[in-house]
């Protein structure tokens, strides 16, 4: 457990440099993108910036899969032609720039990635000088806004469907419980945000050191602040925190019958955290499941391999690309164009971008039920064409 906990700490150190220096050049929040005209009757030109020649382990992989599923999806789209293109970025936002750059002068209408946030950022900045949108890989939305939209799920969007499916069930009076790091921070961050707009309080909120003795020391504050609430929700992960918050918690008397668990992770991944006694009965949110294996199954026919985790996210972007491009209008990759409110049908269900540059991706409400996962609130199927 100890060694978990040395590795999540390098992890959120690393993150927290990275969200440091995104702070200093990140793109306009607030401002909602035009974009440049498209000539609908001829391929559309689109680049795909991948992490390939990083140093980085695993990222030629990574790379692979993502320009794997960008091709997969082109062979899906009915009615648009796209001109793929795929730039090396080797995972810096050096190179990054420079690809983008030379993207744009072969003739990009729109740059799919890249896939860490800093890259995604100086891609967006060299893009924005010439009025092209990027849809990166990356999940922070730090980077987000102006031209620039991040197709990674984000703590937000887990956290507003859990909150909403936790007021509809009775749970309205929630204890936050995360680790004293970046990404325990922005967990905690986002699930205070989802409350305020789903009509559930927060009964308190308790931090900890990223340690297994720091861990420890919070359960007795945990305990007490948890006599208030009626649920606790979690910001850990599977490798970090989760599995001691999930043994020490019911012992202390923090019992999961009583007090409704809910975790802003997968809780299914991997396999072994199924079998914690403390994860029983307890809600986490995915995408929907049937879509997710659809994917994969068609991924590993085309290219005898599994996709990368991440690798669905470049077939979400030519998806949302591909059916905007379909429509045959100029106009199809403006700011307007790519967020509008019915979204797009993507590997993983239903997702669309938000005009902040974040996204809201159509996620099931999952528990643990006899060491199995068993899903409590499907995913929906669409948006309905709700508005922001």
């Amino acid at each position: 457990m100890f060694a978990v906990f040395k590795r999540a700490r390098k992890a959120a150190l690393t993150a927290a440099a990275a969200l440091s220096a995104i702070a200093l050049t990140a793109c306009d929040p607030v401002a909602i993108s035009t974009g440049p005209t498209i000539n609908t009757s001829k391929p559309v030109p689109v680049a795909l910036l991948v992490p390939r020649g990083s140093a980085q382990q695993g990222d030629r992989v990574l790379a692979q899969s993502l320009e794997n599923a960008a091709r997969l999806a082109i062979g899906d789209l009915q009615g648009a032609q796209i001109d793929l293109r795929v730039y090396d970025t080797a995972g810096n936002p050096a190179t990054a720039s420079t690809a983008a750059q030379r993207a744009l002068d072969d003739g990009a209408r729109v740059i799919l990635g890249p896939v860490y946030a800093e890259a995604a950022n100086a891609a967006g900045i060299a893009a924005r000088q010439r009025g092209v949108n990027v849809l990166a890989f990356s999940n922070n939305p730090a980077i987000a806004g102006g031209n620039v939209f991040i197709l990674g799920p984000t703590f937000d969007n887990t956290a507003r469907r859990l909150t909403s499916f936790a007021a509809r069930n009775g749970k309205r009076n929630i204890l936050v419980v995360g680790g004293n790091d970046a990404a325990g921070a922005a967990g905690r961050a986002a699930i205070q945000r989802a409350a305020s707009q789903t009509g559930v309080n927060i009964a308190g909120s308790v931090g900890y050191e990223l340690s297994q003795q720091g861990v420890i020391n919070a359960i007795p504050t945990i305990r007490t602040e948890a006599a208030g609430a009626d649920a606790v929700f979690l910001t850990s992960t599977t490798a970090g925190a989760l599995p001691l918050l999930a043994q020490l918690l019911p012992e202390a008397g923090v019992d999961p019958a009583d007090k409704q668990y809910i975790g802003l992770t997968r809780w299914d991944i991997p396999a072994q955290t199924l079998t914690l006694p403390g994860v029983q009965g307890g809600w986490f949110a995915m995408p929907d499941q049937g879509k997710v294996q659809q994917f994969s199954a068609r991924y590993q026919s085309s290219y005898g391999a599994a996709p990368h985790s991440i690798g669905s996210l470049a077939y979400d972007g030519i998806a949302a690309i591909g059916a905007l491009v379909a429509a045959g209008k100029s106009d199809a990759l403006t700011g307007a164009a790519l967020t509008q409110g019915a979204g797009f049908q993507g590997a993983g269900g239903i997702f669309r971008l938000r005009p902040d540059g974040t996204n809201e991706r159509g996620l099931a409400v999952a528990t643990i039920q006899e060491q199995k996962v068993v899903i409590i609130d499907p995913a929906p199927s669409s948006f309905a064409g709700a508005g922001f």
